[in-house]
Formats: structure tokens, sequence, C-alpha cells
């Protein structure tokens, strides 16, 4: 059974329609990687997806039940979207870290929150906290950030926040995990040291959709290569078939743009 299903997703801003019916489907441990030029609709659909923009038209499904209909959600309450949020976790493109907290309280924040809401925090809450942070710390490993738990981000190169925000995203535990455009704000030379974490993600069968160029890494850690262009997904495959064999004329000349920007 698939884990995720998105089904013929709309979006406008305004008169401009970014999401013209976009279909998808995932299983558990699968990672799933959506390629194509910008302005294609990519961010804005991670965006619809992970209720930070809500779909006009379309549904979603999560481990085979309805999360999300636009024509009968249109009026969620914001617990109610929080609380379908956590089944997701998004790794922005530019960090999105607390200046204020050090490496380990950034990725405990959230857990910290939300364990607030639990009717046996009170009586429990040194041994929640205590899971909390070694949940934290694990994670830290996880990414090799152990020795930077109490660095705060200015203490951090690029490559090093985006992997607290890679903690911090695992760290409620998602059911599916979405990186949108991971490693764009970052210079070429920390690159690979996000991409190394995300294949190791990737080994470890972490659920994730990946928003990327790096059409060289999205070959190598994705199941499935998902292929947009206005606002529609035009082609999807393996690796092999829609980066080696594409049949659609607009995805040949993607990829052949690409080749000839890097030669």
């Amino acid at each position: 059974m698939n884990i995720l299903e998105v089904n013929n997703i709309h979006k406008s801003f305004g008169k401009t329609e970014v999401l013209k019916g976009v279909s998808f489907s995932m299983e558990e441990g699968e990672v799933v990687s959506l390629i194509g030029s910008s302005g294609s609709g990519k961010t804005t659909l991670l965006r619809c997806i992970n209720f930070l923009e809500r779909a006009d038209k379309g549904q979603i499904l999560l481990d085979g039940e309805l999360l999300f209909d636009a024509d009968s959600d249109g009026k969620l309450k914001s617990d109610e979207i929080r609380k379908k949020q956590l089944n997701f976790g998004l790794v922005f493109q530019d960090f999105n870290l607390f200046p204020q907290y050090n490496v380990i309280d950034n990725v405990m924040l959230a857990p910290k929150l939300l364990a607030k809401q639990n009717p046996a925090f009170k009586q429990n809450k040194k041994q929640i906290y205590d899971a909390i942070l070694k949940n934290a710390q694990d994670i830290l490993a996880r990414v090799g950030l152990s020795e930077k738990a109490q660095n705060y981000p200015c203490q951090l190169s690029g490559g090093q926040k985006q992997r607290v925000s890679i903690a911090r995203a695992l760290a409620l535990k998602p059911r599916v995990l979405f990186f949108d455009e991971p490693t764009s704000a970052l210079d070429p030379e920390l690159t690979g040291e996000i991409l190394k974490v995300i294949r190791s993600l990737a080994a470890q069968k972490v659920t994730m959709v990946i928003v990327t160029h790096e059409i060289d890494f999205a070959e190598g850690v994705s199941d499935k290569i998902v292929f947009m262009a206005d606002g529609r997904v035009l082609e999807e495959g393996s690796p092999e078939d829609v980066i080696h064999n594409p049949k659609n004329t607009r995805t040949k000349a993607f990829l052949s743009g690409l080749k000839d920007h890097t030669n």
C-alpha cells in the first residue's frame, strides 16, 4: 500500500495557476525526486502537501486514509492543520534555525512544545524531557553533528546549519521527509556533505521527497523521478527511464539543457 498519494492537486495565486492537476504516489521507504525548471510548481506542491499552502482542488492520502480533501477541508482550524503537519517534515532551502538557541535546543524545541500538550506531561516532565534529549542526541549523531550540540547557528558553516535543519525535521519522527532544494543555499564544496547525509537516510529507508536540480544525485539516490513542467507531471518512472530514456519531449529538452550548462 502507498504511504502517500497526491491526487489531482490544483493551486492558483490570483489569476496565476501554478499547479494544474498534479498526481503521484510513493511507498514507504521510497525516495522520490521532483525535477524540472524553476517555476514548474515543485516547491508549491511541497508546500501544499505540508499544509503551508491550501490546495484549491485535490486530495492527499496518507497510509490509505484521506488526510486532505479540498472540497471538505477548505476551512481547517489552525490546530487541525498543525496535527496534520506532524505527519511530514520539511527541510527548507535557507535553514530557518532559531539564532537564540544552540543546536540541540533547536532540535528539541518542537518535540518539547508538542510534549506539553500531553495530559501526562506535568507528572512525567523529567522522563519526557530525558527521552526528547536522548532522541535529539541520537539524531545529531546520525547527521554527524554530535560535537556541535552546544554551538549556536552563527558558529556553524552553511552545510552544518542545513544538517541541523535535517535533524530538526527528523526529531518529530515524520512519516515522510521533504527537502526543498537542500543544497541551493550552499557553496559547491559544502553540497557534498548534505548529499552524503541524504544518501545515508535513504540507506536507512527514510521515506523522502526531494526537490533538486542535482540530477546525478537524484539518479543515485532515488527510487522514482517525477518530472514537472508548467504545473503538471509530464513524466515519472525509475531514474533509468526518466533520466536516460525519457519519453516526453519536454523532459528531453530539460535534461539536454542541463548537460549543455555543465559542459
